[in-house]
């Protein structure tokens, strides 16, 4: 049997996020070569890092709607242009008002149109049965940069330089993005996507019995549903953020030594690669809302197991339980989102819903560091992290299992739902 060809796009678009993600959120190799060689303070440097965070994150509605417009090929090849000159400039500039417009706000917009906002609409057109696990496989690639790209960034870095290393990732950036961009994404899916003959049919009589039409995207950010994903994606980043910023110093600040501590967080990415296999499995077999309210659950009662651990094991333990849903949110997420509002508009929603987990990443980041030299202590922004993260539980298991339509009030069941009652199991 020939492979189904929406694989070959989500393992290009995997591997284009590993790239993404790992030059985005990799700043650590860079961060000390960049303040020697610049002349610039910490906090000088954290504040461009910060802003950056931000401008990724205001890139992406505008990623969904270029992809919306014109396509994940023109996008991909705009980002692509934009992260090579912003890598040539951020090389050459040397007063902060440069530095900042080039690798904190120019970068990140160009990687922003290669982000997992940009591929969510095309594997969401590829696949309907097996969307779930599609999306948790561009998870993959999320968590896989963080854990490849920084130990290769570091070597990088220490053998060449932080300018040599950065226009070497941007070579290769667009080596790897372009010829994907060209030859491997397309937009044009086959109307039966992924679907078994029987559950085309399901579908067909599913989408006749619909009401016709969708909600605008201005009506739909003004739901209830699109702002409980809003807000759940924000206590997602906040968490994640405020973890790669502050778990290892919390935990030394609790007694754990350097190494320990590293690994202990460490631990949390490592196990999330192979978990996203299983949740990716689960996400086309059982309601996305129940599994992203246990995955919110299971990681806000972890933010407070960190805080409470005493011993080696059991940080380690509490570690392994938090990974195994740490990469889960944002393909559940997207999911849902296309579910309940189309793949039509999943990449503009997607990409203003995203917003809301920078914002919350930025945030974090700030009051881990403010809250502890204030009161001297982490309870304030973990135990916030733990307490948002329930509330994004709570408001998940709410979200709705039908889709919305231009018809004020009305609902009706969409197509993948229907498939995925009808379906016969394999």
């Amino acid at each position: 049997m020939k492979p189904y060809a929406g694989w070959n796009i989500v393992a290009a678009a995997t591997l284009v996020t590993l790239l993404t993600v790992g030059l985005r959120m990799g700043i650590g190799p860079f961060f000390l070569p960049m303040t020697v060689d610049l002349g610039y303070s910490r906090s000088l440097l954290a504040g461009i890092v910060a802003i950056g965070m931000l401008s990724y994150g205001l890139g992406m509605p505008l990623a969904g709607y270029l992809v919306a417009r014109r396509g994940t090929r023109f996008v991909l090849m705009l980002g692509t242009a934009i992260v090579v000159v912003a890598a040539i400039w951020t090389v050459k500039a040397r007063d902060p008002v440069s530095f900042l417009l080039a690798f904190g706000i120019l970068m990140s917009f160009g990687l922003s149109m290669a982000s997992p906002v940009a591929f969510t609409p095309v594997i969401s057109r590829w696949f309907v049965r097996r969307r779930g696990m599609a999306l948790f496989f561009l998870s993959t690639g999320s968590m896989a940069g963080i854990a490849i790209m920084t130990p290769v960034l570091t070597y990088s870095v220490a053998a060449a330089g932080w300018q040599a290393a950065l226009l070497g990732v941007a070579a290769l950036f667009a080596a790897i993005t372009l010829p994907i961009a060209l030859f491997v994404v397309r937009d044009d899916a086959p109307a039966q996507a992924d679907l078994l003959p029987a559950q085309l049919a399901a579908r067909r009589a599913a989408a006749v019995s619909a009401p016709a039409g969708s909600l605008p995207v201005r009506d739909a950010v003004r739901t209830a549903p699109f702002w409980m994903i809003f807000l759940g994606l924000f206590a997602c980043g906040y968490s994640m953020n405020l973890i790669g910023t502050h778990g290892i110093p919390m935990l030394m600040d609790h007694g754990f030594d350097a190494m320990t501590s590293s690994l202990g967080i460490g631990l949390i990415g490592l196990v999330a690669i192979f978990s996203t296999l299983i949740l990716g499995r689960i996400a086309d077999a059982l309601p996305r809302r129940f599994i992203l309210a246990a995955i919110y659950l299971v990681r806000g009662l972890g933010f407070v197991g960190l805080m409470l651990v005493g011993t080696h094991w059991e940080l380690y333990g509490v570690s392994a339980i938090g990974g195994v849903v740490w990469a889960g949110t944002i393909a559940l997420s997207s999911a849902i989102l296309a579910d309940v509002y189309g793949v039509r508009l999943v990449g503009i929603l997607y990409g203003f819903a995203y917003l809301g987990h920078q914002i919350g990443g930025s945030i974090s980041s700030w009051l881990g560091g403010w809250a502890f030299e204030a009161f001297g202590t982490h309870w304030i922004s973990f135990g916030s992290a733990a307490a948002l993260l329930l509330l994004a539980a709570a408001l998940s298991l709410r979200l709705p299992p039908q889709a919305f339509t231009l018809r004020a009030g009305t609902a009706a069941t969409p197509p993948d739902r229907a498939v995925r009652r009808s379906a016969p199991r394999s």
